[in-house]
Order: C-alpha cells, then structure tokens, then sequence
C-alpha cells in the first residue's frame, strides 16, 4: 500500500498573511494545549543599528509570559547558534536613549504576552526557523531544563528580590564611576569648544560646526557669561565711537566758525579800501 501524502502535507510550514511563520509551542511534553508563535524576518530599514542585522534576526510575536529570554534562547537554539534574545513589551529601537541601569534598579516588567528579538550567528538559522513544521511543537518544559510556575515561581522569584549589600554596593560604586566619567567627559567637551568659541585680538569669533545629527543644546552659564563680556565689550566701543564723533562735530564747527570770522574781517577791509579811493577820472 503506498504512503499517504496527507502526513507529508502536514509536515510544511504553516505561513499567514502578512508573512508570519506560525510555531507551535508547548509547555511540556505531556501537555495538550498548544500555544503559536509567529515569527518573521525582522526587515525594519529605516533602524540603523547593529544590535539587530537584517538578515540575521528573527521578530517573535505573542511570546507567553512563562518564557524568559533565557528559554526563548534553549527554544530557538536549535536553529543554530544564537547571538542575543531581547523581550519587549512593545515593538520598538534596539536600544533606549540613556544610562544602561543594572537589573537592581529596573522597573519590574510587566507580565503578559511579548514581542522577542532573536539574533543568529548565521542568516541560516532565519530560514531554518520559517521553515519549521507547524505539527513539531516546541517544548518550553523539559526535564534537562525545567520551568518553574505557580507557587514555585513566586517563592523562587521572592527570594532573588533580596540583593546582598556588598553586590549593592560594588553595582552602586560601578555606576557612580561611569557616572564621574560622563561628567568628566562633558566638562571636556565644554571646555574645548569653548577654546574654539574664544575670540581673538580684533573680537572676531571663530564658528564651527558640530558634528552631524547633533541636537542643539541650551546655553551654560559660562556661554552666557562670554556672552554678557562680548556685549559689554560693544558697549564700549560704542560709546568711544560716539565720543569720536562728538569731538569731531565739535572741531568742524569751530573752524567754521573761524572761516566766517575772517569772511567777515575780509569784507570789513575791502569796503574800508573802497572808502579810501580818491583817483576819480569823471
């Protein structure tokens, strides 16, 4: 009797619209409810960053709370060699603007369903995750690497909310010192572009532009004090330039004064010459 093709059919993958690859997920291996994860090739062009390679990461949707990046990792390592797993509560950039904090001073996430990022070693693992057969679930609990829930979740999870004070200390004097060193680092920045933002002997300022994408930043008290020194310094030439011209105004205006002083003595001696002609020809 020759094999049916119905058993080869159920075999492929199970591709939706929009391009999702779905998986089935299973708690453990005795379980009868299953659970689909669907999967995608991350192609976001418009994320310029190396934390997620187009062709070498995967876009995970309706990730169920009891898996944690760690076994998302076992999950999908059998895909290939995986470089990072990243959980979200919501589809966004790769990394957040800021100070990375440790996992002591974190939020605590919330609990529900998520999206993941995973990132291979080889674009090969993204085909080898697509074309995974929809009718091989994958097992969350095993005995090699169990999962914990309920009651036992909670305990274990209570118990690691305690943080030992040395720990505490070594990650707060961790932060601290990079913290110093952001600082130092700014006050370096400022001081050398105020160097660049000195002005020479005639008061001219040299400008410069900063590097490209860079977001103007407000006005620090020592931009704002060269600034009130400079108009200071125009004030001041202001005022010697009016006083030149007030001393100049001034000078024209006693030599006019003399010019029309001798105008005026000239024409008094050339009508007394007039007076003293005495050679009448008629």
């Amino acid at each position: 009797m020759a094999p049916s093709n119905k058993k080869h059919a159920t075999e492929k993958a199970c591709v939706i619209p929009g391009g999702f690859t779905v998986l089935s997920l299973q708690f453990s291996s005795d379980s009868v409810a299953q659970h689909s994860l669907y999967v995608k090739e991350h192609k976001v062009r418009t994320e310029k960053s190396s934390y997620r390679p187009l062709d070498r990461t995967l876009f995970v949707l309706n990730v169920p709370p009891y898996c944690s990046e760690s076994v998302v990792k076992d999950l999908f390592s059998r895909f290939g060699r995986i470089t990072s797993v990243e959980l979200r509560d919501h589809p966004g950039s790769s990394e957040d603007s800021g100070p990375k904090l440790s996992k002591i001073f974190r939020p605590v996430s919330k609990q529900g369903f998520k999206v993941g990022y995973i990132v291979f070693e080889s674009p090969s693992s993204i085909g080898a995750a697509k074309s995974h057969p929809h009718d091989d679930p994958l097992v969350v609990s095993t005995e090699q690497r169990p999962v914990e829930t309920g009651i036992q979740k909670w305990i274990h999870q209570y118990t690691k909310s305690f943080i030992h004070p040395d720990k505490l200390q070594l990650t707060v004097d961790s932060f601290m010192q990079d913290y110093d060193r952001r600082k130092e680092e700014e006050a370096e920045r400022q001081r050398q572009e105020a160097e660049k933002q000195q002005e020479d002997e005639e008061g001219w300022v040299k400008v410069t532009r900063g590097h490209k994408g860079t977001k103007a930043r407000p006005h620090s008290e020592a931009a704002n004090q060269r600034t009130l020194q400079r108009e200071g310094r125009k004030n001041k030439r202001k005022e010697l330039m009016n006083f030149y011209t007030w001393q100049h105004r001034n000078t024209q205006k006693e030599h006019i004064a003399e010019l029309r002083k001798k105008f005026e003595e000239d024409k008094q001696r050339i009508a007394l010459m007039r007076a003293q002609r005495k050679f009448k020809p008629y």
